[in-house]
């Protein structure tokens, strides 16, 4: 497959670390990732499933750790390439996406009051926004709600690193060999990965019809599911969501070269 900007491409790789949905709990990423450091190889990759902000109380914090934790293994000897560590973005780091241009939407309000329903809430309050004063400048029109997006792009830059973090997210990612494909939620089983856009992150439901190999990979891993259900494996997919963020735990587990479990971590 042609290199691209919006899938990552794990290169000769025996094991893989996948950690599911964050949803914003700070703790539960520090303490996967203390035992996760004392458990990983020279060649291990490590890839995100997307909803690390989001539900849970310290989103930016959630990030902040996942830049120093991405300084510290990339650091580490021999020299460990950056697309060994991989960020996935899901429905919730979309959704913080699609608010910054929400005074183009045809109803603001009505998007934004779902939005912040399904978790951009506790992300907006983590970054400091003001959700009252945002629903206030969607009744005052376009204009208006333009300010209020222009603030929140400037909390989200006050950040260091945040801003890039977003904009260098993956869609998906896969292993090289073609056995192991991860996402954030699910997919399209009728069009091929080059093509399924925000069925990454939107089309969890049809996670649970896949019933053979999709385009050649022999697993699907992805990180949140609809009703959190810990670690759920069929023949040709996995899910790994133990409900953090939304009063359960986080889960992590590695991957060998055919997508067997070969060890769990959780928090």
């Amino acid at each position: 497959m042609a290199k691209s900007k919006v899938l990552a491409s794990l290169r000769q790789a025996s094991r893989v670390w996948a950690v599911g949905a964050i949803h914003g709990e700070l703790e539960k990423l520090e303490a996967v990732h203390d035992a996760l450091a004392g458990q990983l190889e020279d060649d291990d990759r490590i890839v995100y499933l997307g909803n690390t902000i989001g539900y849970g109380p310290d989103s930016t914090g959630v990030i902040d750790e996942l830049l120093r934790f991405r300084c510290w293994f990339l650091g580490r000897p021999p020299f460990v390439h950056p697309e060994n560590f991989v960020c996935l973005r899901g429905a919730q780091e979309e959704m913080l996406q699609r608010l910054l241009q929400i005074q183009f939407a045809k109803d603001p309000e009505v998007v934004f009051r779902w939005m912040l329903e399904r978790g951009l809430s506790a992300t907006l309050q983590s970054y400091g926004a003001d959700i009252d004063d945002a629903c206030n400048r969607c009744k005052e029109g376009t204009l208006a709600l333009t300010y209020w997006t222009s603030s929140v792009r400037e909390r989200l830059r006050g950040h260091p690193g945040h801003d890039t973090f977003y904009s260098h997210l993956k869609q998906a990612a896969y292993r090289d060999d073609g056995a192991v494909l991860f996402v954030s939620a699910g997919l399209d089983t009728d069009k091929p990965i080059t093509a399924q856009s925000d069925a990454f992150w939107w089309a969890a439901r049809s996670f649970e019809d896949i019933d053979q190999p999709y385009r050649g990979f022999q697993r699907v891993v992805r990180g949140v599911d609809i009703e959190p259900r810990g670690i759920v494996r069929t023949p040709y997919t996995l899910s790994i969501d133990g409900g953090s963020g939304r009063g359960g735990t986080l889960l992590a587990v590695c991957l060998g070269p055919d997508g067997k479990v070969l060890a769990t971590l959780e928090a």
